[in-house]
This record gives structure tokens, C-alpha cells and sequence, in this order.
């Protein structure tokens, strides 16, 4: 029996999702916007259904809003990448590759400068990871979130179940961007939460709540997300992390 032969009787409306051209659904689509609590319900679920649930932002009609793609063959497995492999290599590339280089001499990298700074040591949990999760979701949800369900072992692996392209601007490999968000599940304790086109919204129970440690994990969002820098009014890394220092979610956009 497949996943989707086998999914819950007390579903809302909805229907199942495939990728681009593609012949197997890989998720389940909400008709309606979900009501707040919604996601909490089928997140307390998950260890029964094997249902991991997002919050689809932005959906639109009959249009598929992840960016799925059938095509999209280089998605690897998440256990094949190292975070900090990745985020080094992604700090490396971004270092070098700024468009502005020689007008800022990388200035908004002041305090951490150009050096890759290593990962963060695991802050301190700040609140219990399930009912902040289930707090944002609500945030989330008066938005006109639809409710998704994914086949997978957890948010990171939902990234690649999906075959999502959101980042694909900065690197077309979605495991790679799957593995630092399951280190981040560790780490920081997140939770992955909403998912667009080109959005990735994570709750965060341990994030960092001293300006140190917040320079460090600005290094790896920006490895991960550049444009949370570049395109942002926190557009240093001093303001960034002071942005970012005690907040329990992180969203990311790629253009």
C-alpha cells in the first residue's frame, strides 16, 4: 500500500500533489486555508501517520506553490552532506562571488570578517520545542496557509521528499540545504514549519541569546541564505545578529 493509499479518514478537503510532468504524488494539499491549531493536531500525529505537515504559503488556485519539479534529478540523499562541509564551502563561494567586493572590501562582514568562523556551539533551550513550534504555526496560519503533508522522517527530509527548488538560485541541490536544516533541528532546536516557492520558515527553541553567538549564526544563515543579508534592512552582520539574538523562528528567502 502507498503512503497516500493509506492516509487518515478525518482529512479536510484536498488532493494530492505531483511534481511537474511527474506521475506519483509526493504530498497531500489542503483545499482551504488551515485553521489555527491545525498543524499542531497533524505535528502531534506524526509518529503515527508518518505525515510530516507544513504550512504552504502563497498557494494560488490550483497551482502547485513548492516549486516541485519532476525534471529536477540532482537532489541527492541528505546523510550524503556534512553542515559544515556545506556552509564552508557555501561561506567560500558567497565570499567570493559578492557582487560588491570591492566597493564594501566586505565591510558588513565586520566583526566576523572573511574567514569562515566554524559552526555554533548549541545554545541553551529556551522553551519547549513542540509548543513554540505549535505557536508560530498559528502565527503562520492567519496568513491563508494551506496545510500540507509530506511522507517523511522529519522537516529536513520533507525538503527532499518534495523535491522542492526554492533555493535553487544558490545551490541546486535541496539535500544539501535539507542536511544544514537537520543539524539546525539539533543545534537549535528547529522545527520546520512553512514552506513557499522560495520561503523556508523554521521555529527555533534554542537560538542564540549572547551578540557572540549570534555573529556565529549569522555567518551560517548567511552561507545558507545570502540574501537574508544582501537583500535585507539588517543588511550587516552586526545588525543581523542583533536582529536575530533570542528570536525562536528564522525565515529565509532566496531571489
Amino acid at each position: 500500500m502507498t503512503w497516500h493509499e493509506a492516509l487518515p479518514p478525518d482529512l479536510p478537503e484536498g488532493r494530492l500533489m505531483k511534481p511537474y510532468n511527474g506521475t506519483t504524488p509526493v504530498y497531500w494539499l489542503s483545499s482551504h486555508p488551515a485553521a489555527a491549531g491545525e498543524w499542531s493536531r497533524w505535528r502531534a500525529r506524526h509518529h503515527r501517520t508518518g505525515l510530516w505537515p507544513l504550512l504552504a504559503l502563497h498557494v494560488e488556485g490550483d497551482d502547485e506553490p513548492f516549486g516541485i519539479d519532476a525534471e529536477y534529478d540532482s537532489i541527492t540523499a541528505i546523510e550524503q552532506h556534512d553542515s559544515g562541509m556545506v556552509l564552508a564551502e557555501w561561506w567560500q563561494e558567497t565570499t567570493d562571488d559578492d557582487p560588491d567586493q570591492e566597493a564594501t572590501s566586505l565591510g558588513y562582514l565586520d566583526p566576523v570578517g572573511a574567514r569562515w568562523p566554524g559552526l555554533t556551539p548549541a545554545p541553551d533551550r529556551q522553551g519547549p520545542v513542540e509548543h513554540l513550534a505549535d505557536q508560530y504555526a498559528d502565527v503562520l496560519s492567519t496568513g491563508q496557509a494551506h496545510l500540507a503533508l509530506v511522507p517523511a522522517t522529519d522537516g529536513a527530509h520533507a525538503l527532499t521528499e518534495i523535491g522542492w527548488t526554492g533555493p535553487l538560485n544558490h545551490d541546486n541541490d535541496t539535500a544539501r540545504f535539507a542536511a544544514v536544516t537537520r543539524d539546525w533541528q539539533h543545534r537549535f532546536e528547529a522545527t520546520v514549519v512553512g514552506l513557499s516557492f522560495d520561503t523556508l520558515h523554521l521555529s527555533i527553541a534554542a537560538p542564540p541569546v549572547t551578540p557572540d553567538l549570534a555573529l556565529q549564526v549569522t555567518a551560517e544563515h548567511f552561507a545558507f541564505c545570502p540574501d537574508n543579508i544582501w537583500q535585507s534592512h539588517t543588511d550587516t552582520f552586526r545588525t543581523y545578529a542583533d536582529a536575530i539574538m533570542g528570536l525562536n523562528c528564522w525565515t529565509f528567502w532566496w531571489d
